[in-house]
């Protein structure tokens, strides 16, 4: 069998200079310090360069199992669980993660590829990305975060589609996660209002243009006039490269995160929500964020005097009707007396909707009660002016028309 075996370039050396040996062209002690053997590997050596020729130079473990690999039976159950319609779609490095803590297997991720490339499998060749200029990390945690929304069907058809809100550090990719139906504002301001209360306020915030985030004219979203009381500095990405690290983060969680919600059973956003907090963010910053040792952290605690309920929420102006009335929606809102002085009529009040969708109308600081009105107020009864005979208006008159002497 070892003469159809391909001799290397150590094995050919070795024969090289053994044929000079039992030609008695050398000296065993000057191959023995050609090749950095003993004396007496030289003549083993020779003794079956002599019986085999060539072939009994060939390393003898040259196309047998090494004694250090794993058993053929453990490779057979590793590819028979990838087979599995609920593993079919796995890389390997996942794989493998899911082998050691559901199977109690423990088998290298390399090792793994290969069985699975040799078995057939598929999605184990690692993806080629075109090159693109690497941006630097900023230098403090904190510093920016990039926010993104990713559509997609997490729930495999299980459950209705939704959007994962994806915020990440820029210094550290440490996630923060939650789902939503969609990326609309309530929940994009729900989402960085959980991530305030638990590590503090970034300096900036890293996102696309959607209609979320900025508008065409340059007015500020009620997202960015949140931003702007917080003191956070909104910067744009003008494409989806631009924002790479949380566009890695989405495709990484739409792999990971989708199977481990199909490993649990989950189906509903609520309980998918649960899982992130319970498990899943613990688990996937441990593996994928970079350490934070010696890095600063700049979030700004917020404010102990903050109403965050009138930062995170809707807002619009509308103009104070002489009837101390205003619209909302086409709806008609009775401003009421109590114990504030009442606003100038014709000036602006500011009207603002919570995200438990509750109303709120304030005069500057000071809120305002209101009651809502079934229909249009009908318009005041006045009576007509009717002026006295002698009224200067009459007078004035009189004497224009020459009835009447100055």
């Amino acid at each position: 069998m070892a003469n159809n075996l391909v001799m290397s370039q150590q094995e050919r050396d070795k024969a090289a200079v053994t044929k000079e040996v039992d030609k008695g062209r050398l000296s065993a002690r000057d191959a023995a310090e050609r090749l950095g053997l003993c004396r007496r590997q030289v003549f083993r050596l020779l003794k079956r360069y002599r019986e085999e020729g060539d072939a009994g130079l060939v390393h003898r473990l040259r196309g047998t199992s090494s004694n250090h690999g794993y058993a053929k039976r453990l490779k057979a159950q590793v590819i028979e669980l990838y087979w599995r319609p609920q593993y079919r779609d796995y890389g390997p490095t996942q794989f493998t993660e899911v082998l050691a803590a559901d199977h109690k297997i423990q088998v290298d991720h390399e090792t793994v590829r290969r069985w699975l490339m040799a078995a057939g499998g598929t999605n184990v060749q690692r993806k080629k990305r075109p090159h693109r200029s690497k941006r630097s990390r900023r230098s403090a945690i904190g510093d920016m975060v990039q926010f993104d929304g990713s559509d997609h069907d997490w729930f495999e058809g299980r459950g209705p589609s939704c959007t994962l809100l994806h915020l990440i550090d820029d210094a550290t990719s440490r996630a923060f996660l939650r789902f939503a139906p969609s990326e609309n504002t309530a929940d994009c301001l729900r989402t960085f209002r959980s991530y305030c209360l638990r590590y503090g306020v970034p300096r900036s915030t890293y996102t696309d243009r959607g209609p979320v985030f900025s508008t065409d004219s340059g007015t500020l979203t009620d997202f960015g006039r949140a931003m702007q009381v917080l003191g956070v500095t909104q910067i744009f990405a003008n494409s989806a490269e631009a924002k790479g690290r949380v566009e890695r983060g989405n495709r990484t969680h739409q792999d990971r995160l989708i199977k481990a919600l199909r490993r649990g059973g989950i189906s509903s956003i609520g309980a998918a929500n649960r899982f992130l907090e319970r498990s899943y963010l613990e688990q996937h910053n441990t593996r994928f964020a970079e350490s934070t040792d010696g890095l600063p952290d700049v979030h700004r605690p917020l404010p102990k005097d903050l109403q965050l309920d009138s930062v995170f929420c809707f807002q619009t102006d509308r103009y104070l009707r002489r009837d101390f009335t205003i619209t909302l929606d086409a709806v008609y809102i009775q401003i009421l007396k109590g114990p504030y002085a009442l606003p100038r009529p014709t000036q602006h009040l500011i009207v603002r909707r919570y995200l438990d969708d509750s109303l709120h109308i304030f005069n500057g600081n000071e809120e305002l009660r209101y009651k809502i009105l079934p229909g249009k107020p009908a318009p005041r009864k006045t009576r007509p002016f009717i002026p006295r005979p002698d009224h200067p208006w009459k007078v004035a008159r009189l004497i224009g028309k020459g009835k009447l002497k100055p």
